[in-house]
């Protein structure tokens, strides 16, 4: 058999304080800092659990089924990662012309008087667990899901991109500086 023959198989240690079910093609990670679930319908790769172990076994033999099932170790490895530790992205307010002002309001985050505009720009929060704090000079996400927090921090950076300027120049907005594994 050579090696372009052989089945293509990924595998994620499961620690001890996580619990991990896979059910109608959903995952469900369960950890200190929550549960996150992710369905995998559109994916094509097997899922199974054995031995404190999930076994990630592609379709097909070919270079895209690699990348798929490497794919789907990393969201499955980040969930338990997320579970465990949780994530933090921090956002700096960067203003020059104009003093803004960052608020949260519900599960949005308004920023005022950007650019001396009189309706402040909105940006959703992605996540029924994903917390956002402002302090001081610097917008913070946390959460235990890598993509409702990296979605959250992206809605707020781009909530403040500006058309029609040279942004060489004008540098005002918020913007990501720092990505961390822990809360």
């Amino acid at each position: 058999m050579s090696s372009k023959e052989e089945e293509i198989k990924a595998e994620v240690v499961i620690p001890e304080n996580v619990k991990v079910e896979f059910r109608d093609n959903v995952i469900t990670v369960d950890g200190k800092l929550g549960k996150l679930k992710k369905n995998i319908t559109k994916i094509p790769v097997a899922v199974s659990i054995q031995d404190k172990k999930v076994l990630i076994q592609a379709l097909g033999k070919r270079k895209k089924d690699l990348a798929v099932t490497n794919t789907t170790k990393s969201i499955i490895g980040n969930m338990i990662t997320g579970v465990q530790k949780g994530f933090t992205y921090k956002l700096k307010i960067v203003s020059a012309h104009f003093p803004m002002s960052v608020k949260l309001k519900g599960n949005k985050v308004n920023i005022e008087n950007y650019f001396g505009e009189r309706s402040p720009r909105t940006s959703q929060v992605v996540g029924d667990a994903t917390k956002v704090t402002v302090a001081g000079e610097d917008v913070i996400v946390q959460g235990p899901s890598l993509e409702d927090v990296s979605q959250t921090a992206a809605n707020i950076e781009l909530s403040t991109n500006m058309k029609g300027k040279d942004h060489r120049v004008f540098l005002d907005g918020v913007y990501i500086y720092s990505k961390e594994v822990g809360i």
